[in-house]
């Protein structure tokens, strides 16, 4: 299926975008319109995410499966879904985004359908894998609807529409999350998706023109072959890694065998793509010679990193340490999401109007991004107030509504149409290796870092107990730490004591107990999150090499046609 010849271009008779990239059929272009629809779609894919995560402990119940299956509703998800993005992007370039959406869409309600119907754990695991797919493919189809119909100076009310939309979806997954399966079962988390899919693949078929743009491209299969075993090698390893304590999952099987064999297919498909790249590749390595997009690539790698390297402990530390519920965890975290999307309106605003250069926009949100979470690390304790937190989570929210549509505008900035899909593949790739980078590693920081801060804190409570119980009491929280983080209020009083122990000494150890996984998670917290705060500067100080001014040599691959000038 690869070329030996450069691909042909497509006849450019006909109409055309305001960019001067041909549309097959006569459906005008209506952006306004174009944008509405793709975001209705990425709401629903980012909600579906947050929303799951609510209904954990019922499906552990209904499906009568453990904690480590039913976290494979999720993983599940984000394998196929890291797995397919740059493959997605390409057959967004050779068939066109407009059909792409759609068949991401119309499986996404699907399988929505069919995870709201699932009867065991594994046919809801391999539903939600079905998600992902659908997920998938329509994720990176609207940069190359952007770029196609909008020129540079107009994109950003676009990419602010994504994140507030991103805010949206962050912002009611857990509060709709929990009202639904209080009320309804954890079955209508999914059945929510079926008229809103509905409803997005119809407002697609009669709004969003069927975009070509401009060249026709051929799908190397054994380069999606090679690159779809190095990423599901290495997402793999990282997102089970912990789980099997980086070490053997069976027989001859292990972690690090699984994540080198990742790392050499990922090896043998960059080779392939050097030896194409005068003819077909899957992976163009000419949408890396821009800088700006370089350097964006680098930006979205840290922000998802980043992202993931906050929230996992925080929403950890909401319910476990301060016993919040998961709905009343989320209340808290939407001020952040409320300040995000805020911003995101006037920076979109102001992208428009071409009078602010973007790229200081995006040093002056990461540096603000920061400045909240260090915010946030200082003042947690093991007894603090929920809204303590709330001025660090706005003015964090705040940089937040400064990063996002400065990254896409200057990423797409001096983009070629025809290039818009692979490139948009590659950026949710980097940020979805990023999210799982994090949850692997400071997951594992973290768990390491809470079982040495409780053994310290317990040592510590333990003086303040009878003689009799100090023994019991460590043996207890030595057992709690063995057992890996889990989130929710009990976990510090998890642990079982000889039933020769009074009531009255009982209480003083659980009591004891409750301080210690409050205070020893609340150490281990901290300095987890500094390393992705140190990742968010060290993406500042990369968006200080971006060019300030697009090149006038290169401003004639994004110029509308003659006669659309």
């Amino acid at each position: 299926m690869t070329g030996s010849s450069s691909p042909a271009p497509e006849s450019t008779t006909g109409p055309v975008t305001a960019m001067g990239v041909p549309i097959k059929g006569s459906r005008p272009v209506r952006p306004a319109l174009i944008i509405t629809v793709f975001c209705l779609g990425l709401f629903m894919t980012l909600l579906d995410i947050t929303i799951v995560n609510i209904a954990i402990p019922d499906l552990v119940t209904e499906l009568d499966a453990t904690l480590e299956t039913v976290l494979w509703v999720g993983s599940a998800y984000s394998l196929v879904y890291a797995v397919v993005l740059i493959t997605a992007g390409r057959l967004g370039d050779i068939v066109g985004p407009r059909q792409m959406f759609l068949a991401g869409m119309a499986l996404f309600t699907i399988a929505s359908l069919a995870s709201g119907l699932s009867q065991s754990p594994s046919q809801l695991i391999a539903f939600r894998a079905l998600q992902g797919l659908g997920a998938a493919m329509l994720a990176p189809q609207g940069l190359p609807i952007i770029t196609s119909t909008l020129p540079p100076e107009k994109r950003g009310p676009a990419f602010a529409a994504t994140g507030i939309m991103s805010g949206l979806g962050v912002l009611l997954g857990p509060t709709l999350g929990g009202f639904i399966v209080t009320h309804f079962g954890w079955r209508w988390i999914f059945f929510l998706n079926i008229p809103i899919g509905i409803l997005t693949v119809a407002l697609a078929l009669a709004y969003m023109p069927d975009i070509r743009p401009g060249l026709r491209h051929r799908l190397d299969l054994p380069g999606v072959g090679l690159m779809s075993l190095g990423l599901l090698g290495v997402v793999f390893g990282l997102i089970e890694g912990q789980r099997y304590d980086w070490g053997t999952i069976a027989g001859p099987i292990w972690i690090p065998l699984v994540i080198v064999l990742g790392a050499v297919f990922l090896g043998l498909f960059l080779w392939r793509q050097v030896r194409l790249q005068s003819a077909e590749p899957l992976l163009p390595f000419q949408i890396f010679r821009d800088r700006t997009f370089t350097v964006m690539t680098l930006v979205l790698l840290a922000m998802g990193f980043a992202m993931v390297g906050i929230f996992l402990p925080m929403t950890i530390y909401y319910q476990s340490v301060l016993g919040l519920t998961a709905v009343a965890a989320g209340v808290v975290i939407g001020t952040q999401s409320l300040a995000m999307m805020v911003t995101s309106g006037i920076v979109g605003g102001a992208a428009g109007s071409g009078r602010i250069n973007m790229k200081w926009v995006l040093f002056g949100g990461l540096l603000l991004f920061a400045a909240g979470v260090v915010y946030v690390i200082v003042v947690a304790g093991p007894d603090s107030s929920r809204w303590t937190f709330v001025p660090g989570l706005v003015a964090s929210g705040l940089g937040l509504g400064c990063v996002w549509t400065p990254l896409f505008g200057l990423a797409t900035r001096d983009m070629d149409p025809s290039r818009a899909g692979v490139a948009a593949g590659v950026l949710d790739t980097l940020q979805e290796f990023g999210s799982v980078l994090a949850t692997a590693v400071l997951g594992a920081v973290l768990a390491n870092r809470l079982t040495d801060a409780l053994v310290s804190q317990a040592a510590v409570a333990a003086a303040g107990l009878p003689d009799g119980a100090r023994s019991a009491f460590l043996d207890g929280m030595a057992q709690a730490g063995s057992g890996g983080i889990q989130v929710g209020a009990g976990q510090a009083g998890e642990f079982t004591l000889p039933a020769d122990v009074p009531a009255t000494v009982a209480e003083q150890i659980r009591a004891a107990a409750e301080h210690t996984f409050a205070a020893g998670f609340t150490d281990a917290m901290k300095p987890t999150m500094v390393v992705p705060v140190v990742v968010i500067l060290a993406a500042a100080v990369a968006v200080l090499f971006v060019r300030s001014v697009r090149p006038a040599t290169e401003t004639a691959v994004v110029e509308p046609a003659e006669g659309l000038r």
